[in-house]
């Protein structure tokens, strides 16, 4: 009798329960040692005070020098000035004037019809937490459409063109880039102008900015008079922006409450800020990946949402956990080579994908479950005498879980009441804090991306090799190897990449580069 009810001690024991945010986090599932919170307890008390010390306005962002402060954007009175405080505010207001002159068709498109559509321009932070909030709420009579170029890719860029169609013409245009000069953003906007002017519109009577303030994309804003510029402040991170005007704008054009979400992100704020650290969810949550990845990153985090609108989360928290976790060197510069992998979909379609490796193939992961109590609005049918649609897709989540703990696989599971504004404000703020609690544990800076930096500028290499080589190209009167192009350009080293470029740009005929032969790589040709 001892050993049945074993599990139900634990879950009561290890069930963080958060009423005053609607959710609970049941840990009895992950099999740490009962000393494990008490052996634990100094290094959390550590983290709370950095936590403090972040929202208190200390420098945070060691390399660009620079406060993080996410945590005002639901919380003005949090921010350590006036001025701040006043800013964030007047955002929130500015926001809800637009968007309320867009719904009523107090400011129209240039062709005088209500703007029924908006079109995203962004990438990472600027599009991922944008995207999972649009279609984790969307719902069939929002105010506008959500469209979103994320990408540089062409035929993605021709692609969503080809889906708005005609309807570009009543679809405003939302770029978002704090510095204006991110390649990809400023890519489609370019790509994005030229289609507007294909269909005889003026993109600056559509367009609207959120950007820093005197950056290249504010000036040009400014320049050509667009609809309405946004701030996006130099204290607001990209994979944390989303409760700023990058994420509270497009949810206000497609007519969610941003209200809700705030109110959600402000009060699991609250309860992530509790110094017990078992009543506080994300100082639980931070601890669980300590004790699962053993400190250094040695398991991946399934994520397993049993609700279609959390299909995006996981794609919003790889960046939000792998950029802020990944991390070389810790802040004593010792090297630590940290990270967590993310990945997932929804259930109870991964019983159908990988759950079969999860049970049974390598266990090199823990699972976090997310589980919504509210099934629909309205009156769910009978597909079985008793039984709805939703307590099958419970029944799945409850099945998956226990089979994986037969097998030794552990898990944490994630209650939320219904998907709501609220919700996923709750959740946004939940994943935040967790983030930031748990980079104190492991000494390394949640707050910089030197990486991504590093990703930039050897893009950048490879443009510049592309336009010497086409160059010198120009320069030939015969087909050369990409060894012979190497040697002329003197960059013997870079005859791999010289062949990539080459390959590619001779893949697209309106580039006019030929290439020739089709043996051994080496003796490929290619010429103008």
């Amino acid at each position: 009798m001892e050993k049945d009810t074993a599990l139900w001690n634990r879950y009561q024991k290890y069930l963080c329960h958060c009423p005053e945010i609607n959710l609970t986090l049941d840990m009895s599932r992950m099999k740490f040692a009962d000393s494990f919170f008490k052996e634990m307890e100094p290094a959390m008390h550590e983290a709370l005070l950095e936590m403090s010390g972040l929202e208190g306005g200390s420098i945070a962002n060691l390399d660009e020098n620079r406060m993080v402060g996410h945590y005002w954007l639901r919380d003005p009175a949090l921010a350590p000035s006036r001025i701040l405080r006043d800013e964030i505010e007047s955002t929130i207001d500015t926001i809800h004037i637009f968007c309320n002159k867009i719904h009523s068709g107090a400011l129209k498109s240039e062709r005088e019809t209500l703007f029924t559509n908006f079109l995203i321009i962004g990438i990472g932070g600027s599009a991922l937490g944008p995207q999972f909030v649009a279609d984790a709420l969307a719902t069939g009579s929002d105010k506008m459409k959500a469209y979103f170029l994320d990408n540089t890719d062409p035929d993605g860029i021709d692609k969503v063109f080809a889906l708005l169609g005609d309807e570009i013409s009543h679809t405003l245009a939302v770029v978002i880039s704090k510095s204006g000069s991110t390649k990809e953003t400023r890519n489609g906007m370019l790509e994005a102008r030229a289609a507007y002017e294909r269909a005889g519109l003026t993109f600056s009577r559509h367009a609207v900015a959120v950007t820093g303030n005197d950056s290249e994309l504010d000036l040009l804003a400014r320049k050509e008079e667009w609809l309405e510029r946004f701030p996006m402040w130099d204290w607001v991170g990209g994979r944390t922006s989303v409760t700023s005007a990058v994420g509270l704008l497009p949810a206000a054009l497609q007519g969610i409450s941003i209200t809700d979400l705030l109110d959600g992100a402000r009060n699991c704020d609250i309860a992530t800020s509790s110094t017990t650290t078992l009543k506080n969810p994300a100082a639980c949550m931070a601890l669980m990946w300590y004790y699962a990845t053993d400190a250094c990153g040695s398991k991946d985090m399934v994520m397993l949402p049993y609700r279609d609108r959390l299909l995006l989360f996981s794609r919003y928290l790889q960046q939000l956990i792998m950029e802020s976790i990944g991390k070389e060197l810790d802040r004593d510069g010792k090297r630590v080579n940290q990270g967590l992998t993310v990945y997932g979909n929804k259930g109870s379609t991964d019983q159908h994908a990988y759950v079969q490796q999860l049970r049974e193939g390598v266990a090199n992961f823990f699972v976090t479950f997310i589980e919504v109590l509210h099934d629909r609005e309205g009156t769910s049918m009978q597909v079985e005498e008793g039984v709805t649609s939703g307590d099958f897709l419970f029944g799945f989540l409850q099945g998956t879980r226990s089979a994986l703990y037969e097998k030794g696989r552990e898990s944490m599971t994630i209650t939320i009441d219904r998907v709501d504004a609220y919700s996923v404000g709750v959740l946004i703020a939940l994943f935040e804090r967790t983030v930031g609690f748990y980079a104190s544990l492991l000494n390394i800076n949640a707050y910089h991306q030197p990486g991504v930096e590093a990703g930039k500028k050897a893009a950048e290499t490879v443009i510049t090799l592309q336009k010497s080589l086409v160059k010198l190209l120009k320069q030939q009167d015969k087909a050369l190897t990409a060894e012979a192009i190497a040697t002329k350009l003197g960059k013997p080293q870079e005859t791999e990449m010289i062949f990539s470029i080459l390959r590619h740009l001779a893949a697209n005929q309106d580039r006019g580069i030929t290439q020739s032969g089709t043996g051994k790589i080496k003796d490929i040709t290619f010429r103008m």
